[in-house]
């Protein structure tokens, strides 16, 4: 008999602790094998293709393509061993049959079932082991059909979800596909009233948030997977409430609209006070990549007494030296490139700007490598990938891996290890057509450099005044670790390796 087992959105690591559905790679009845991609997720970080690990039959699928889950919601269920035979379970929730249900205790011989998993959460991330072994569910629970699971009221083995933690509310012995008289109305769990016991929520934040603005959690029907109440949910009825004229109002949660949406004012999202913007106006989710941006900077802002210094140089002998190279043959050099090869050289002699600040030890952390961070604009916002070793590497290296990063970028296929990890960070602002900028510093990175537009200007070159190709560079450093000094030091090594790259000869 088959075995159901649960597969729950994995911990991405980096400190991720949600995700978007982008896109199913699976269907209920398909067969997956161990570790086959099921799914792909965007994070805060990258978009990312979560395998599976267990091998069966696909029974059921948790959340719609553009919802957002927790880390621990459940993603799918997978029928594994004798009946996983690749046709649709009797208890697939579009068969109409009954729910697929474990073996019983004493089916096993009161031994537990453990599962044929890899223990692999995410490709190239995984973990040295198999999967814990699965609870055993008591026949008396399995009976009155009440959910234990990771903020799941129903959808698995007997109208019983095992797993860890407690989720919430008790749902009918048909399982998943049975409609309780609640029901599921748009593709959400209704519940009619308040009920006693476990409210399906998992994050404790969105306990906090609701305690703060005395919500009752219980009044409120979630729009996660079987009903898993989200942060979205309680922000949207403290909206509702907010325009209601109180607070503790929750209405029945219905379809939400997506992207831009005009609202009256609302709750601010640490949900301690209403918004004191005016009523009207486009409202844009700060969430996904965009969110994480705007926490780091503004992490960076609050905790890095920063401080930023620039001057212009004469690039007119990089670029000849960059044609030169380019016309010698090979792969061509980029101009990021030679950027990157000059900021490996300045770090060399100023390591104080290639460390970070451990404020708890209240130390400087100075690195004895150079991992590269670079500004790439794509589709999806701002991202910094990662050039790792950076200071190992020679101009055709860093050119080529420079344009793999890029392409994994506008792709969305960087991974979280591609995208963290920098100690020192290069923003080539200019190929927006500005001159200048005062960066922010990549938290908790110590220093970038930001490069503006080459352009021809007039410059007094060997006492006459010329046209020549110039360049702003401008750096931004955490005064804690280095005084201006260092930090001129810095940027007049490099203007005079743009200037002269001959200077770089010392040291290759």
């Amino acid at each position: 008999m088959a075995q159901v087992l649960e597969f729950k959105l994995p911990d991405l690591g980096e400190g991720l602790t949600e995700a978007e559905i982008v896109r199913w790679m699976v269907e209920v009845g398909d067969v997956v094998a161990v570790d086959q991609p099921v799914v792909e997720v965007e994070t805060a970080k990258a978009m990312v293709e979560v395998p599976c690990p267990y091998g069966g039959v696909v029974t059921a699928r948790f959340g719609e393509e553009g919802a957002e889950l927790p880390v621990g919601a459940p993603l799918l269920t997978v029928a594994v061993g004798e009946g996983a035979d690749g046709h649709r379970p009797a208890g697939d929730p579009g068969s109409g049959g009954g729910a697929v249900r474990a073996p019983r205790a004493e089916e096993t011989g009161g031994r537990e079932q453990t599962s044929e998993g890899s223990g692999n959460v995410l490709v190239g991330y995984g973990t040295s082991q198999a999967p814990a072994r699965r609870r055993r569910v008591r026949p008396e629970r399995r009976a009155s059909g009440v959910a234990s699971g990771a903020g799941v009221a129903g959808a698995a083995v007997s109208g019983v979800a095992s797993g860890a933690g407690v989720a919430g509310a008790a749902v009918s012995g048909a399982g998943a596909a049975g409609a309780a008289p609640s029901g599921r109305a748009n593709g959400r769990v209704r519940a009619a009233e308040p009920v006693d016991g476990p409210v399906p929520v998992i994050s404790p934040l969105v306990r906090r948030l609701a305690r703060q603005n005395g919500l009752d959690l219980r009044e409120l029907t979630g729009s996660g997977p079987d009903g898993l109440i989200l942060r979205a949910d309680v922000e949207y009825a403290l909206r509702a409430a907010a325009a209601q004229g109180g607070r503790t109002a929750a209405p029945e949660a219905g379809p939400r609209p997506a992207g831009p949406v005009r609202e009256h004012a609302s709750a601010s999202a640490a949900g301690t006070a209403p918004s004191t913007v005016p009523p009207g106006g486009i409202r844009i989710p700060l969430k996904g990549v965009r969110g994480a941006v705007a926490d780091k900077l503004s992490r960076s802002r609050r905790e890095i007494p920063d401080a930023t210094c620039w001057v212009d140089a004469d690039a007119t002998e990089l670029m000849r030296a960059r044609t030169a190279m380019n016309a010698a043959g090979g792969p061509k050099i980029s101009l990021l490139a030679l950027l990157a090869r000059i900021c490996t050289a300045a770090l060399a002699r100023f390591p104080e700007l290639n460390s970070t600040v451990d404020t708890q030890a209240r130390e400087v952390v100075q690195f004895d490598h150079v991992h590269l961070g670079f500004a790439a604009q794509t589709d999806r916002g701002l991202v910094v990938p990662v050039v790792r070793d950076a200071h190992a590497r020679d101009a055709e290296g860093l050119t080529a891996e420079f344009a793999r990063l890029t392409e994994a970028a506008r792709a969305g296929r960087l991974t979280p290890g591609e995208l963290t990890g920098g100690t020192f960070t290069l923003n080539n602002y200019g190929v927006f057509g500005v001159d200048g900028s005062t960066p922010i510093v990549n938290h908790p990175e110590a220093a970038m450099l930001g490069v503006g537009r080459i352009v021809p200007k007039p410059w007094v070159h060997e006492g006459e005044l010329a046209v020549r190709q110039v360049v702003q560079l401008s750096l931004t450093f955490d005064h804690r670790v280095c005084d201006g000094g260092t930090a001129g030091g810095f940027l007049r090594y490099v203007a005079d390796c743009v200037e002269q790259p001959a200077v770089l000869l010392r040291t290759l």
